[in-house]
């Protein structure tokens, strides 16, 4: 039992319900909508899926499809920011604007930097192309950051490039969320990477997308992307209904590199809920080829080459002394030129010839610079050439030839060159090129649906994907004294595989896991990832040998490791040890012995009854059998369990796993970098709401300056407050243009606010001038109507109160005649009464509503004499007033009262719609008053009928009247004149009333019998 004030209140099942159904909206809420992100090298773009915006690209800020991959510090005009204080961020084509000005400060193109080494050649590669950058190594890690002067502290200075690439994501994140209105936070995401991305660099992607509020759901390479995408609008065979699968190549080539990718298109007949079957499509990634540095960039490299080449050859040049290497080490100058030929490059796609002009390019030296089409094919047809070396590596890897292939599906930006179509063209020919595919979007495309199938919110298309990591995997360890190298995992193993790792240690072991990474020259660098190392494997197998009496040659240790399916990096999912031992099993099998422990005997015992033997007998020879199994059972016992049998016993055993190559980051390291992501955002906030300050500051002094000219205005003003607005205006506009730049917010709220306490009254009076005469004229009219609504309802009070009064009379007088005396005839109570007839009629009572009563009229009367009073007072007194000073009353104060008097009138009216009753309405007629049980018990008649006799009463009446009626049958058919039997005959009324005597009812009947014999000869029925 809880200690008291601590008692569990019981919930009740509802309660518990409620509660469960408001956790799961808000979790679906939450997860309703999902992001796909093509991180490029050059570009970033995003698609988001959310219920009612399917697959909808997330537009920047200036409405572009695509984000520039950058991010910009902005320096500060003062100099170096001290501790606690944070630069202005600029991100896309913001940030590549202040390249010129600032080059050492924007950070560009970070996607092959991530999880790389500092002494990688792609960090040369890097530093070439961006010599302003201060390219450094992290401090504890041998990953690579940037150093920023824009920071005074030094510790401030060094940002990773996982921090850098997680503000590009969450400025991404935030447009999304912009696109998926409010109520929407987005954190879960599908990534695409290219297939060469190693285990480094994806992790170092999981890092940067954790730093920015996301959650990675999967990660899927380019090609795979693609795929995805071209199978959503699409139908491929089924192969369990022989159909042929459909294979394709993605060949993708963007700004850093060029990849193949060969994926299967088939269908599929599974097996759905119940008995049901359906068809899923599947896309499968068979091999992948690649050239990390064959892309736009190098292109415009070749460009920018060229550019140097010939400007160094100028006659100004040569005279300067001007080097190739100055004019590519100069941040500014080198930023102009790959700016220049990505621009080159993009128009020689299109034109076959351009030209570009620098004035002042270097060192005051102007540049003009041309280029054909033609020569640009002579500068690439290296590169030209490198085109093949991905589809080969691809369909060597997938075991395929080109006749294999059924169509290529091109991808990226560089795909547009011409050469590289027609290098593409002659490899695999024109005709299998396929041109209706998306060659920007197809991948973000993907990656969405992808991100929307792995989400519970949504319901897609089912398409199963597999994707590969394209790299080979194994393990190195030491066994017996000598290394071993054991290959676990190939690159066309699909991510999610699983395997069992053997081992024979009988005490602690480790092993590595390592990623054979191919170089340019050939070689193989084994670069270790994962460490494992047991915990209690001595210990184990010791109690495994004493207590479960393990063969010590027997024992195995077994590890399963993964692909993992969202990262496709190697995880270690569990570990355990196994041995052969002993135990001991009964002969007779489980089946016999719970048998002899119920006393039921075994096969033997449980024989059919031979031919002679009684029941009875049977059933005390069993009764014995009973008796002597349960004497001797400890006997039966021990001979039953005497064989001993081997069986394989497992344990699981602890283990400790630690990532190598890219370290995983400590905690308090992660939190760092969070909290500096959070001052920036906070900082950046804080700007964003002063400069929303300095410019409503700034927009207040010009319709200010305005307002000194308008003529309502000056009218409510006097030329003292003018002077002292004009002086202020003219003060508060020098002072924005020399300190409020760099003003706080505060002191640009209190600017704003002390322009305000001076102009406002001002706008008011004028506001309140040309507002009050359209005002009072609905108050009056308000109260006009209010007296009509008075006059309503008073003659309604005494509508009522005459009504009332008719009512009293005619009930006094229905009441005055149902009180008459009784008749003195002792003969009624002999005869049924009628009680229509008889029972005197309630009097019918009109009803009359109350609508209105006297202390409504009251409240109206009241109101309507105090708003006029009100009114007159208010109006005296602004008639005193000049424009130039406050109102006695405002605008607001005539809309309150008025606004008391149309409730007032409402009421009134919602009362009167209360009793309102159409025009051709009837009032509900009065309840008939209950027939007595005799005739309630008779069938309903018309009234007519019901006052006549029934045939019992008639037969009685001829017997008292002495009538011999065996010959005579009578029946009562109420008035009617003629009516006929069931053989049709017709029936002869006889005509006689309630006080005909006994003579004229014998002549009567005498008189029907006779005519009735003269033409029938018998009618015995009256």
């Amino acid at each position: 039992m809880a200690p008291p004030g601590r008692r569990r209140a019981h919930l009740s099942p509802a309660t518990i319900l409620l509660g469960l159904v408001f956790l799961f909206s808000a979790t679906a809420s939450a997860a309703s909508a999902v992001l796909g992100i093509d991180l490029g090298t050059e570009y970033i773009k995003a698609a988001l899926v959310k219920p009612g915006i399917p697959l909808e690209i997330v537009l920047t800020k200036d409405s572009k499809r695509k984000e520039t991959s950058a991010v910009a510090f902005k320096p500060s005009k003062s100099g170096a920011l001290p501790a606690g204080s944070f630069p202005e961020r600029f991100y896309g084509s913001d940030a590549i604007a202040l390249q010129a000005r600032f080059p050492g400060d924007i950070y560009p193109n970070l996607k092959h930097l991530l999880g790389v080494q500092r002494e990688s050649d792609v960090v040369s590669t890097y530093t070439e192309r961006y010599p302003a950058l201060q390219v450094t190594g992290t401090e504890g890690r041998k990953t690579v950051s940037f150093k920023s002067d824009v920071f005074a502290a030094e510790e401030e200075k060094s940002f990773s490039v996982e921090e850098l690439l997680a503000m590009e994501l969450k400025n991404v994140r935030e447009n999304a969320k912009a696109l998926a209105g409010r109520g929407y936070d987005i954190q879960d995401a599908v990534f695409t990477v290219p297939s060469f991305y190693t285990v480094e660099e994806r992790r170092a992607l999981e890092v940067a997308a954790r730093l920015a509020g996301m959650k990675v759901l999967s990660v899927v390479s380019d090609g795979l992307a693609v795929g995805i995408n071209y199978a959503i609008s699409r139908t491929f065979p089924d192969v369990t209904k022989e159909g042929k699968p459909e294979i394709n190549l993605v060949f993708d080539m963007g700004a850093g590199s060029a990849s193949a990718t060969i994926i299967k298109f088939q269908g599929r007949t599974v097996k759905d809920v119940g008995r049901l079957n359906k068809t899923v499509q599947e896309v499968q990634v068979l091999g992948v080829g690649w050239d990390r540095t064959l892309g736009g960039d190098a292109l415009n490299s070749l460009i920018v080459d060229d550019m140097v080449s010939s400007f160094i050859e100028l006659p100004a040049a040569k005279s300067a002394s001007i080097t190739a290497e100055k004019v590519k080490t100069h941040g500014r100058t080198a930023a102009k030129l790959f700016k220049e030929a990505e621009r080159i490059r993009q128009v020689l796609s299109a034109n076959t010839k351009t030209s570009g002009f620098f004035e002042s390019f270097f060192e005051d030296v102007d540049f003009r610079y041309t280029l054909s089409r033609s020569k640009y094919e002579e500068l690439a047809a290296a590169h030209a050439a490198r085109v093949d070396g991905p589809i080969k590596q691809s369909l060597e890897a997938a075991g395929l030839t080109f006749a294999d292939i059924d169509s290529v599906i091109v991808h990226g930006g560089a795909t547009r060159t011409p050469f590289v179509q027609s290098r593409l063209e002659s490899i695999v020919g024109k005709g299998k090129i396929r041109a209706n595919v998306n060659s920007d979007e197809a991948a973000v495309f993907g990656a969405a649906f992808k991100a929307a199938s792995l989400s519970p919110s949504f319901r897609v298309k089912e398409i199963r994907d597999s994707d590969t990591q394209g790299y080979n995997q194994g393990i190195q360890y030491q066994f017996n004294l000598k290394d071993r190298d054991q290959k676990i995992f190939t690159p066309a193993t699909k991510l999610g595989a699983t395997k069992d790792l053997p081992f024979q240690m009988k005490g602690e072991f480790e092993f590595t896991v390592y990623q054979a990474i191919p170089k340019v020259n050939g070689d193989v660098s084994k670069e270790a990832v994962l460490n494992f190392k047991s915990g209690n494997l001595t210990r184990v197998v010791t109690k495994m040998i004493e207590e479960d009496k393990c063969d010590r040659d027997t024992f195995n240790n077994y590890v399963q490791v993964r692909l993992s399916p969202i990262t496709g990096t190697p995880e270690v999912l569990s570990a355990w040890v196994t041995c052969e031992g002993e135990t001991e099993v009964a002969k007779g099998g489980i089946v016999d012995g719970v048998k002899n422990l119920f006393g039921m005997g075994g096969k033997k015992d449980q024989e059919a009854l031979k031919e002679g033997d009684s029941s009875s007998g049977t059933a005390s020879a069993s009764s014995a059998s009973s008796s002597s199994s349960a004497a001797n059972a400890e006997t039966t016992d021990t001979a039953k369990t005497s064989e001993k049998k081997k069986t394989t016993i497992r344990s699981a055993i602890t283990y400790d796993v630690k990532q190598l190559g890219y370290e995983k980051h400590p905690r308090k390291e992660l939190k760092k970098m969070q909290d500096r992501l959070a001052a920036f955002d906070s900082s950046d906030k804080s700007r964003r709401l002063r400069e929303e300050v300095l410019n409503s500051l700034e927009a207040f002094t010009y319709r200010s300056r305005d307002y000194l000219e308008d003529e309502s205005f000056i009218g409510a003003s006097t030329s003292a407050v003018r002077s002292t607005i004009e002086k202020a205006l003219s003060a508060a506009s020098d002072w924005i243009y020399s300190e409020g730049t760099d003003a706080t917010e505060k002191v640009l709220k209190a600017k704003l606010k002390e322009l305000e306490d001076i102009v406002n009254p001002v706008l008011k009076r004028k506001d309140e001038s040309a507002k009050r005469p359209d005002a009072i004229k609905e108050l009056k009219d308000t109260i006009a109507h209010l007296k009509e609504v008075e006059q309503l309802v008073d003659g309604q009070i005494k509508t009522q109160s005459a009504e009332s009064s008719k009512s009293s009379e005619a009930v006094s007088k229905a009441s005055a005649a149902s009180s008459a005396s009784p008749s003195a005839d002792p003969m009624d109570d002999l005869e049924d009464a009628d009680p229509s007839a008889s029972a005197p009629l309630d009097p019918e009572i009109t009803e009359v509503p109350t609508i209105y009563t006297d202390s409504d009229l009251k409240n109206i009367q009241e109101l309507a004499s105090k708003a006029q009073k009100w009114l007159d007072d208010n109006e005296a007194k602004q008639k005193k007033l000049k424009e130039t000073e406050d109102p006695a009353f405002s605008v607001k104060d005539i809309e309150a009262e008025k606004k008391r008097m149309d409730d007032t009138i409402m009421e009134m009216m919602t009362k009167k719609m209360r009793h309102f009753k159409p025009p051709n309405q009837k009032p509900k007629a009065k309840p008939k008053a209950k027939p007595t049980k005799k005739a309630s018990k008779k069938p309903k008649k018309a009234t007519k009928e019901e006052d006549s006799p029934s045939d019992e009463e008639l037969q009685e009446a001829l017997r008292k009247a002495g009538v011999d009626v065996d010959g005579v049958k009578l029946k009562s058919f109420g008035h009617k004149d003629e009516i006929e039997d069931e053989a049709g005959r017709k029936l002869k009324k006889l005509n006689i009333n309630k006080d005909s005597t006994e003579e004229e009812i014998l002549a009567a009947i005498d008189q029907l019998t006779k005519e009735g014999g003269q033409k029938d000869g018998k009618h015995d029925e009256l």
